[in-house]
């Protein structure tokens, strides 16, 4: 197994699917940010402060499009112990958790055996509503970083995205398994492995600076995560796990004036609009009082996500519990 593992209105998404124009409101001049990811990756999953915040700051004025990268792919070797490959990855998302601060979970029941079912319900959400498609790859995130069993199966990635407020399950299901999902999330794949060549060789001082992975056939794809920027200003790149600071920085050179100061609401208010936070994610989207009074708190190793009442109904870690 190979890649980032280290094994072998008033809508924050500010995105489309890919048929929006993501026009920038008082120029008319588009800024596309490209987001290389994966719904199992623990740096992605770490990155998810920064990312959401950065959405709240440019909300409305960017088309902001994700890229399903595919982390654990099809073709990678089984590991010869699956026990000894599941202790190690969990050391390891313990380490990365250490610098992004990330809940984790207590046990992790084994590593994914392939992030295609996630990536496909992942993209499939996408043609629904933004909002919906940013909680269904949430929640996607939150099997294995919070409840410590990845969505590996299209059965259990449908199954931890039941529920989400608007969602139509019965057209997510269908999607999911058809081939024009199939074809994007194809076409995903294979944009990831053509990297600019800005990337092949980042360094820098982070944990995770971010330089593109070599592939088994001897090419390269983006590491996760990664953000590409284009504009009238040019492309900047921003890979790997960086500080608010390096992606404010890029957006103002590829489109000088737009706004980077995150908008913050409330905590009941937050909690309403993203369905679950993490501790370092409510630092940088909430002011007031925290956390509020009916907020449902979910325990984790890493320390807690907090759910909102109505999120909690339907959540994975609830049912759990129930």
């Amino acid at each position: 197994m190979t890649g980032d593992s280290g094994i072998g209105s008033d809508r924050d998404s500010g995105y489309g699917s890919g048929s929006g124009s993501g026009l920038e409101a008082d120029t008319g001049t588009e800024v596309e940010i490209v987001e290389y990811t994966d719904p199992l990756c623990p740096w992605a999953w770490g990155s998810e402060p920064v990312f959401r915040a950065l959405r709240t700051a440019l909300a409305g004025r960017v088309r902001w499009r994700r890229v399903y990268c595919i982390l654990f792919d099809l073709d990678d070797d089984p590991a010869p112990d699956p026990a000894a490959e599941t202790a190690w990855y969990a050391r390891y998302v313990e380490d990365i958790g250490r610098h992004t601060r990330a809940p984790r979970a207590a046990r992790l029941s084994r590593v994914a055996a392939s992030s295609w079912p996630a990536s496909l319900v992942a993209k499939a959400a996408e043609l629904q509503a933004p909002d919906v498609a940013d909680r269904v790859l949430r929640r996607l995130r939150e099997t294995v970083f919070v409840l410590g069993e990845p969505a590996d199966t299209l059965e259990s990635a449908l199954d931890a995205v039941a529920g989400v407020p608007g969602l139509d399950a019965g057209r997510l299901a269908a999607d999911a398994a058809g081939t024009a999902v199939r074809d994007l999330v194809r076409a995903d794949h294979a944009e990831a492995r053509r990297p600019v060549p800005e990337v092949l060789s980042a360094q820098g001082d982070s944990p995770h600076p971010g330089a593109a992975r070599e592939t088994p056939d001897g090419g390269h794809r983006y590491a996760l995560p990664t953000l590409l920027l284009r504009g009238p200003g040019g492309r900047r790149v921003v890979p790997g796990w960086q500080p608010y600071e390096a992606y404010a920085t890029a957006v103002g050179a590829v489109r000088p004036g737009l706004p980077t100061v995150p908008q913050l609401r409330s905590g009941a208010a937050a909690l309403a609009r993203y369905g679950t936070l993490t501790e370092p994610e409510r630092a940088v989207l909430t002011r007031g009082a925290w956390p509020p009074p009916d907020a449902v708190r979910v325990a984790t190793a890493g320390g807690p996500l907090w759910l909102d009442p109505a999120e909690a109904v339907s959540h994975p870690a609830t049912r759990q519990v129930s």
